[in-house]
């Protein structure tokens, strides 16, 4: 009988605990929620709408965790406005997973967790110098809300049934927002303004330069997969043809970034392959789906009449200068603010977005946000290589095709502020992931994934 007690009591302390942070998440929710809605009220029907949405989210939540972290998996590609559905999805899901005691740290990096904690705790300690207190309060919730998403991917990442959700949900998303936004460049379809800017596809998404790298990583892990079939029960030649989709989708948003990272991904996926044994003959069927993939990119720019455009955006804009100058505009504050002017007070200091993921952290957060930002950058690359060098994937998400997703997402840091892109920390939890998949066999994360099991058949 006492065996059983002490076996109950870490689990009921767990669910007490989960309990006390769940209630706190929502009132800083709450306190986000007032602070956006005061400033764009919604209509009566919207907000009854938001409600019943949220009550049929927590009961799909509480029956079956699996279906409702697919549902926020696969509209990870609707974020024209925050918090997006998406958001509202995780948050449920993730409070009701604090609140049962399924909420799972253990499982993530110690380094992970270190780091993210000194970084949300300078965030705080930044908040001394700021300005404009409702953006302070929201651009923290939502850095909080990212962190948190990430740590509770990695520690339900537990087996390969989670891992299909959570990639094929990502896929769906990217496929569907890719096909909307060549549909809508290509036909004059009903909201074609809110899917196309300035005929660069941006999707559901506030920026052509956002959406472009949201379908990198899993046209990498597709790509992987075409070679070695292991995740998704798909035809190669379907396989092929979503690829066609997510790449094209690439193109057509015109984004030097996310072409830059579709590069850098690509090459560090064949490289990889190239290192492992039989990896020639990989190498070479890789190399034969781009070059087929290309020309067929190639051929569908010819037949809209859009090479002129192409050529156009892969020479320097007229806005580069800005960039550049918030570059600069973003060091002038860390000489003179040691730790920084506060979370999201870059563009109230600079009157210009930080187009840096670095230069918004050294602004925002000084010298000790940087290095945070940096050492969380670095253990995740160095995970991911890891990963890769010993063939250990994420329960069937390719390691190679992490490591080149990271790759380019660190590409793109540096030309854009990714700090709150929901795929940066998705793809960084699939790397944690597979890192933590060391200690499966005679560890815990087995002996606690069967602990599971057996208490609920929806776990499995």
């Amino acid at each position: 009988m006492s065996g059983y007690a002490l076996a109950r009591a870490p689990t009921a302390s767990r669910r007490r605990f989960g309990f006390l942070i769940a209630t706190a998440a929502g009132l800083l929710l709450a306190a986000l929620l007032g602070v956006v809605l005061s400033r764009y009220p919604p209509t009566l029907g919207l907000a009854a709408a938001a409600g019943l949405s949220l009550l049929a989210v927590l009961a799909l939540a509480l029956m079956s965790q699996q279906a409702a972290a697919a549902l926020g998996f696969a509209l990870l590609g609707v974020v024209y406005f925050e918090p997006a559905p998406t958001d509202l999805v995780f948050f449920v899901v993730v409070a009701v997973a604090l609140v049962t005691g399924r909420f799972q740290v253990r499982p993530v990096p110690a380094p992970v967790v270190g780091i993210i904690g000194a970084f949300l705790a300078l965030n705080l300690l930044s908040a001394v110098e700021v300005v404009d207190v409702p953006r302070s309060l929201t651009f923290f919730a939502t850095t909080l809300y990212v962190a948190v998403l990430g740590v509770w991917v990695t520690g339900w990442l537990t087996n390969r049934r989670r891992a299909r959700i959570a990639a094929g949900g990502y896929l769906v998303a990217a496929v569907t927002a890719a096909a909307l936004g060549l549909l809508a460049l290509f036909l004059p379809i009903p909201g074609r303004d809110l899917i196309v800017a300035e005929d660069r596809v941006m999707a559901l998404f506030k920026d052509p330069n956002v959406f472009g790298p949201f379908v990198i990583p899993p046209a990498l892990i597709l790509v992987e997969e075409i070679l070695s079939p292991r995740l998704f029960r798909l035809r190669r030649l379907f396989k092929g043809l979503l690829l066609l989709v997510l790449a094209l989708g690439v193109l057509f948003s015109y984004s030097r970034g996310a072409w830059a990272n579709l590069a850098a991904g690509v090459a560090m996926v064949l490289l990889v392959l190239a290192l492992r044994r039989g990896g020639g003959r990989k190498v070479m069927l890789a190399f034969s789906l781009v070059l087929v993939a290309g020309a067929l990119v190639v051929g569908t720019v010819a037949a809209s009449g859009s090479a002129a455009f192409v050529a156009e955006r892969a020479h320097i804009q007229s806005y580069d200068s800005d960039r550049f100058g918030a570059w600069v505009a973003g060091l002038e504050p860390a000489q003179r603010y040691p730790f920084g002017v506060g979370p999201g007070q870059f563009e109230s200091i600079a009157s210009i977005s930080a187009h840096s993921t670095y230069v918004r952290a050294v602004a925002e957060q000084g010298l000790p946000g940087l290095m945070a930002i940096l050492a969380l950058m670095t253990f995740t690359l160095g995970a991911a290589l890891g990963n890769a060098i010993a063939g250990r994937d994420t329960y069937g998400i390719g390691s190679a095709a992490l490591l080149g997703a990271w790759c380019g997402l660190l590409v793109n840091s540096f030309v854009i502020d990714t700090l709150h892109w929901r795929h940066l920390w998705v793809v960084a939890a699939f790397i944690w992931a597979g890192w933590a998949r060391r200690r499966v066999g005679t560890g815990w994360i087995q002996v606690q994934t069967r602990v599971w099991n057996s208490r609920s058949p929806d776990i499995r």
